[in-house]
């Protein structure tokens, strides 16, 4: 993890390989599609999100063949559902990044994993996220700039983080 306690782009391919695993067992190469199927359409194609091979999560003892056959379904170990938890309770890096919006993507799919409590502080840290973002930003807005087309994309940005925090504080009221 960075020092700010958010995911290095291998921890998000290994946090969507576990998260994936906790809703059952998956053969080698359908856990692998997957993740990239997922990661490929939130993210888009990048050499950064490759990630860790499956076969290193084996060797740490986070997943483990349910039987002895050729090709046995991978199931996730005790210590890969402490790691899962761990990894969904990482923070979320700003600005939001097409990285930021993976890790948020993949933490509301495993968000029912964690405890209520968890979940708030989640939707909390994200909340703490959009709203930096939001800072960031209008530090940016100059509505007397000579430089109308930034300026207007500025705004439609603004817009789309001011929608995304109203749409977290509701949500935060749900979970």
């Amino acid at each position: 993890m960075f020092s700010d306690n958010s995911l290095l782009p291998k921890e998000t391919i290994r946090l969507a390989a576990l998260g994936i695993l906790s809703e059952g067992p998956l053969a080698y190469a359908d856990l692998a599609n997957a993740v990239r199927q997922f990661v490929g359409r939130i993210a888009g194609p990048s050499l950064e999100l490759t990630g860790p091979s499956i076969e290193m999560l084996r060797y740490e003892a986070l997943v483990e063949p349910v039987n002895d056959d050729k090709d046995p379904p991978l199931a996730l170990t005790a210590e890969g559902r402490t790691e899962l938890l761990t990894l969904l309770q990482a923070t979320v890096r700003p600005p939001m990044t097409d990285m930021s919006k993976l890790v948020i993507a993949l933490k509301m799919r495993f968000l029912p994993l964690l405890s209520a409590d968890e979940r708030r502080d989640q939707v909390d840290l994200l909340i703490d996220a959009c709203e930096l973002e939001l800072a960031r930003l209008s530090d940016l807005s100059d509505p007397t700039s000579d430089d109308p087309y930034f300026q207007d994309w500025l705004t439609h940005d603004i817009s789309l983080v001011d929608s995304r925090l109203a749409w977290l504080h509701a949500f935060h009221d749900r979970v």
